[in-house]
């Protein structure tokens, strides 16, 4: 089972406090900010910041993602460089995550800037949801974040708490990842003292099919954690199917029936995937 991915948070790369803050979070990745979040006459100290604390600091099992400014920028090509030099030395990076991924010449540029280092991308654009199964397909490409507040910028859509605007691009996005199976995470919450309205959109984040959620505040971890991992209902119903087909199968048979359904092959490749995500989220000790 890969590593769990139930909450990734942003952290702005210029902030020491906070990169010093993220090594004891509950958090099961970061995305080590360089773009929205830094300001841009912060722009090249974080970057030196950022090399630095990754060479140097612990986050334990944590995913550490760097999110660099866009090679349209004046800062993402020294961003990238700078990165792939820290790396050679050293530094701890997991990932590279690239900005408004539109197309796959995107990825293109930045994976010939910095080789062997696994890229994410932000779908964000309307051409990137048009291009989406073309993306996931990028042979260096590990990881989707969905960049829903810039998407909603794009189309010009309105807040609502069921995402109607949304479900167009998130569904494109899903159908890619999980075709290509590659890791995707939703798009942030903004209001983080919501703890109702942000459980709302976790639940249709984690039935919808999304591996996670990226989130903007350490606040935001608890129920985060708990909507994307496997309920206690959820664990005790895999085992119980695996049990019974296990079984069946020995008496010959095909299909077992649990709690008055049946349960097929189909049913017991997802429960063994609930129970080694159980198993995996164990393991992180949150």
């Amino acid at each position: 089972m890969a590593r769990p991915t139930r909450s990734v948070l942003y952290i702005p790369g210029s902030k020491e406090r906070a990169l010093e803050k993220a090594t004891g979070l509950a958090c099961d990745a970061i995305i080590f900010d360089l773009e929205d979040a830094v300001a841009i006459d912060e722009k090249v100290n974080a970057r030196a910041l950022l090399a630095k604390t990754l060479a140097e600091a612990d986050y334990g099992p944590r995913m550490r993602i760097v999110r660099v400014n866009g090679l349209d920028t004046d800062w993402g090509r020294e961003d990238i460089l700078a990165f792939a030099e820290a790396i050679r030395a050293g530094a701890k990076v997991d990932a590279i995550l690239i900005p408004k991924v539109s197309t796959t010449g995107d990825l293109d540029a930045v994976a010939d800037l910095i080789p062997g280092v696994s890229l994410w991308a932000m779908m964000e654009t309307a051409l990137g949801m048009l291009n989406a199964g073309a993306i996931a397909a990028h042979p260096r490409l590990e990881g989707m974040v969905m960049g829903t507040n810039d998407l909603a910028k794009e189309l010009g859509s309105r807040f609502r708490a069921d995402r109607l605007p949304m479900q167009a691009g998130l569904g494109l996005c899903l159908l890619a990842a999980k075709a290509h199976g590659k890791i995707i995470v939703d798009g942030v919450y903004n209001a983080f003292k919501d703890d109702e309205g942000l459980k709302f959109e976790c639940d249709q984040g984690r039935d919808m099919g999304f591996d996670g959620k990226t989130l903007i505040h350490p606040a935001q971890l608890t129920v985060c954690n708990a909507a994307f991992a496997p309920s206690e209902a959820e664990i005790d119903l895999a085992k119980r199917q695996i049990a019974a087909f296990e079984e069946a199968e020995a008496a010959g048979q095909g299909v077992a029936v649990v709690d008055g359904k049946i349960v097929e092959n189909l049913h017991i490749v997802t429960a063994r995937q609930i129970l080694a995500k159980a198993e995996a989220i164990a393991a992180l000790g949150s």
